[in-house]
């Protein structure tokens, strides 16, 4: 990839791998392939930006599941937005940011499949940008009518193709 290329990382916070009304899907290996893609981009100089969600009444700055998930750190010279809806471009600086750096490639990681991940690879692909969501990059949970793997083969399926391109985590170089 380039210096257009940015790696998103959606809502990789500690609440995703402490939630005590369920067990996130692979949870340990998708933050293993983030923390791989993490490592890649940081060693080729790529814009990282993480995406943090913040809303009442557990995702509140201050407490205990708010915070970026501690094995993704330091932060220091990446990007950090706060947003409050599932749609990690509505009502953010995210686009402004990305247009700063002249990101126009998107690599997409991050948590949940069937919220934020997918309502942002449909943004970014109606805003013009190029995307690759990272097929075993994403989790999400169990739900009454579906189990999380079947919900992330069925956003993998509909999203790829589409709005997004699909690769694995091995695939993806920066």
């Amino acid at each position: 990839m380039d210096n257009k290329t940015a790696l998103l990382i959606i809502d990789v916070q500690v609440i995703m791998f402490t939630y005590g009304g369920g067990k996130l899907h692979n949870g340990e290996k998708v933050l293993h392939n983030i923390k791989e893609l993490l490592k890649k981009a940081r060693s080729s100089n790529t814009t990282v930006v993480f995406i943090q969600h913040t809303e009442a009444p557990n995702l509140i700055e201050g407490k205990e599941g708010w915070p970026i998930h501690p094995e993704l750190g330091p932060f220091d010279n990446e990007v950090v937005i706060q947003k409050n809806y599932v749609d990690s471009f509505y009502k953010t600086a995210l686009h402004e940011k990305l247009q700063e750096h002249g990101i126009e490639n998107l690599v997409i990681v991050g948590m949940q499949t069937d919220f934020c991940v997918d309502t942002t690879c449909r943004r970014a692909f109606s805003m013009g940008y190029k995307s690759v969501l990272v097929e075993d990059g994403h989790s999400t949970f169990d739900t009454e009518v579906l189990k999380a793997e079947q919900i992330i083969a069925h956003h993998n399926n509909t999203l790829g193709g589409r709005f997004v391109e699909l690769k694995s985590t091995n695939e993806i170089e920066f």
